[in-house]
């Protein structure tokens, strides 16, 4: 039997919201007490909606949703933790704070009730005190309930927004990738007596390695790597700049070569070259970045090789036999220290022999275990591939360096391989 509820004449419930009085549904059989709670909440400015069983009260949720039910529990036909698992099983666009109504005072039963989704009760005779703290705790609910609802839709909305931006930089940088592979417009070349190949491979979109080549007259090719600091845009802004510094279209802009007085160009000597390169970058460029760079002048007659190496892995020369030397002492970035000195030095290729220039995104690859390929694990994977030529043998370096890294390279990966086959002029 239900028990009538007792209303104290302190039953002042707390003010109306700023955003619009809360709709409160009060779901009893019995009209007497239905009219008792919403003449109280009436009184203290909320919506009330009433229902005389669950049946009645899920018809009205079709068109329109309260922010609080008071439900009876027992009542006949649906009970009130049955409404209240019907309630929870629908869609809702907000949160609906629930609470029963109850003479049951057993903690195993309010245990069912909030297991059925209850969020709190008001044991019968209810006293006006505890009804407002009971409707105040759930405006609190109902109120971080709104907040976070807003939060959350603006975090969607600031997604989605920044969702758009990144897919238009994605689109930008898959752009920029193509271009800066075009700056590498030529992979392969042969001489006759000798042969270019080039690899490029970004560990990102775009990346801070360069490699080429260019003629310097019919006898001489020079070539180069080049890795500037740090990685994405900033680094592959650099290595364009570069680029045009270092261009085979351009032979006017082509820092390696100067004008002779016979109006013909001829090459600067590598170390020159590289002092005149940190000149510029110090002054002219003023950036925070700089490059490691690898260089060399060789007369295709000779087989004579002019090399400078300011902070590059060392360059490798492979001969004929499959021994692997490296040369070179080291040395200092470009753009790193103002008045930087570098030194060439000399190499003679025989016919048979290679000299590789390489980024050391190839010596400094990691294995699982973080241990570096370095020197040894590079004549290693030379070794194996000794008897491939040209881009076949950069593809098959590039097949080693994966099963020592993983699919996945942590830096850019890039060399030039120039191969001396037999000096120029001499029979094939």
């Amino acid at each position: 039997m239900v028990q009538p509820i007792a209303i104290s004449d302190d039953c002042s419930l707390p003010d109306e919201p700023a955003t619009g009085p809360r709709r409160v549904l009060v779901v009893d059989d019995s009209r007497m007490q239905r009219k008792i709670l919403s003449t109280q909440l009436a009184r203290s400015g909320y919506a009330v909606i009433e229902a005389g069983s669950a049946e009645e009260a899920l018809r009205l949720l079709e068109h329109q949703a309260p922010d609080i039910v008071i439900s009876d529990w027992m009542m006949p036909g649906m009970t009130g933790i049955e409404f209240c698992q019907a309630l929870r099983s629908r869609a809702q666009e907000s949160y609906v704070y629930f609470i029963l109504l109850t003479s049951k005072t057993e903690s195993a039963e309010i245990a069912r009730g909030l297991d059925g989704g209850a969020d709190d009760f008001l044991t019968k005779p209810v006293s006006g005190d505890e009804l407002r703290a009971r409707i105040t705790a759930g405006e609190r609910i109902l109120r971080m309930e709104r907040e976070l609802t807003d939060k959350n839709r603006l975090l969607s909305s600031t997604l989605g927004e920044l969702q758009a931006l990144y897919d238009s930089v994605n689109r930008d940088l898959m752009e920029a990738k193509k271009l800066q592979q075009s700056l590498v417009r030529e992979r392969h070349r042969s001489f006759g007596n000798a042969e270019v190949s080039l690899l490029l491979r970004p560990s990102g979109h775009v990346g801070g390695d360069l490699v080429g080549f260019f003629p310097i007259n019919a006898c001489r090719v020079g070539f180069f790597s080049i890795d500037v600091s740090g990685h994405g845009i900033t680094s592959a802004l650099m290595t364009a700049r570069l680029a045009g510094y270092l261009s085979g279209n351009s032979p006017e802009q082509n820092m390696a070569l100067v004008l002779t007085e016979f109006g013909t160009y001829d090459a600067r000597d590598p170390g020159d070259l590289a002092r005149q390169l940190n000149r510029v970058v110090l002054k002219e460029m003023q950036t925070e970045n700089y490059f490691t760079l690898a260089y060399a002048d060789v007369d295709l007659i000779t087989g004579r090789a002019s090399l400078v190496q300011a902070g590059h892995p060392h360059p490798a020369v492979q001969r004929a036999d499959g021994r692997v030397d490296y040369l070179g002492s080291g040395g200092l970035p470009i753009g790193l220290i103002d008045g930087a000195e570098y030194e060439s030095f000399d190499v003679q290729l025989d016919p048979g022999d290679r000299l590789f220039l390489m980024s050391d995104g190839i010596t400094e690859a990691e294995d699982a275990d973080g241990i570096q390929l370095g020197e040894e694990g590079l004549t290693r994977i030379m070794d194996r591939c000794a008897n491939l030529r040209g881009t076949g043998f950069l593809e098959a370096l590039v097949w080693q360096l994966s099963d020592h890294s993983g699919a996945e390279f942590g830096d850019d990966v890039s060399g030039v391989l120039f191969e001396f086959h037999r000096a120029k002029g001499d029979a094939g």
